[in-house]
């Protein structure tokens, strides 16, 4: 069973954030940068599930600018197998990153996709859902354990 696991750049959690002066995001400029705490655990859970024998391979996945390669260098160092690095000068909203990983299922073919319950920048917790209702596959949500008993695909 092949496991993709979706990581995001975000600024550190321990990172004290600024408002922009003119009060349109957060300076994110000379800002540490790491990835998202929940992609991690999500990461960390698909690697457990390939040391157990349930699992042959994890892709991580990672959108944005080249700054991305980062976390996708971080995500290899804790395990995954290949990374895959989906390029974008543009800001990547919940739906955009759903429809990217979802032709990268077409593409991969993976049995499971995990990725974190949300994102610690936006807190959105909106692109595991609509992945799921683009791909018509069966969802999980906040889950705190996971035990494949089939191979039918799944998102989580």
């Amino acid at each position: 069973m092949k496991i993709m696991v979706a990581i995001k750049r975000v600024i550190d959690y321990a990172v004290k954030i600024r408002v922009k002066p003119d009060k349109s995001g957060v300076v994110t400029q000379n800002v540490k940068m790491s990835m998202n705490p929940f992609c991690e655990i999500a990461l960390e859970e698909a690697l457990r599930m390939r040391e157990s024998g349930l699992a042959s391979e994890v892709v991580a996945v990672t959108m944005g600018p080249s700054q991305c390669l980062d976390t996708l260098r971080t995500g290899l160092a804790m395990g995954a197998d290949r990374g895959i690095h989906v390029d974008s000068t543009s800001a990547l909203h919940p739906l955009h990153v759903a429809k990217i990983l979802m032709n990268l299922v077409q593409i991969e073919k993976p049995s499971l996709i995990i990725l974190g319950k949300q994102a610690i920048d936006d807190d959105c917790n909106q692109t595991g859902q609509m992945v799921a209702g683009l791909l018509n596959w069966p969802q999980g949500t906040f889950a705190s354990k996971v035990s494949p008993s089939s191979n039918h695909p799944c998102l989580l």
